[in-house]
């Protein structure tokens, strides 16, 4: 048995998982769908005993669970829009051959290429020099 022959001290053991945990932001619209979805199955479940009960409570907490189920579906939705949105943001796959890290990485040498030709001397504002006519012609137009 595997068990026994842990350590008596070790209370936790990590297993190796293939999946990766998902990113936090869709983690937790995951969460919230879950958790509105349950409270929505638990609304409908009143509704349906209210009304089989002939309660006065089952018109109220069938319109509150038409309501819930709409936002419930909502939330769902929320799920995919947000790991489509932090895939488009973050890449679509976590591999070095990846085309939005290429991308990335493409850009990121040009802006540093730009900053290397802005930063010699003679570019921009900082490197230009004014010759003695220029200076001539400036006191003159003036």
């Amino acid at each position: 048995m595997d068990h026994e022959a842990r350590s008596a001290g070790q209370l936790w053991v990590e297993d190796e998982k293939g999946r990766r945990r998902l990113p936090d932001p869709v983690r937790t619209a995951a969460v919230r769908a879950v958790l509105l979805t349950s409270v929505t199955l638990i609304q409908a479940m009143v509704a349906f005993f209210c009304a089989v009960t002939g309660s006065w409570l089952a018109f109220p907490m069938l319109l509150t669970s038409v309501g819930s189920t709409v936002v419930a579906t909502w939330s769902v939705l929320d799920v995919w829009v947000t790991r489509q949105v932090w895939r488009q943001r973050n890449g679509v796959v976590s591999e070095p051959s990846s085309t939005a890290r290429q991308l990335r990485r493409e850009r990121r040498l040009a802006r540093k290429a730009a900053r290397a030709v802005e930063s010699e001397p003679g570019h921009g504002a900082a490197g230009i020099r004014r010759t003695a006519t220029d200076s001539r012609a400036l006191s003159e137009a003036a």
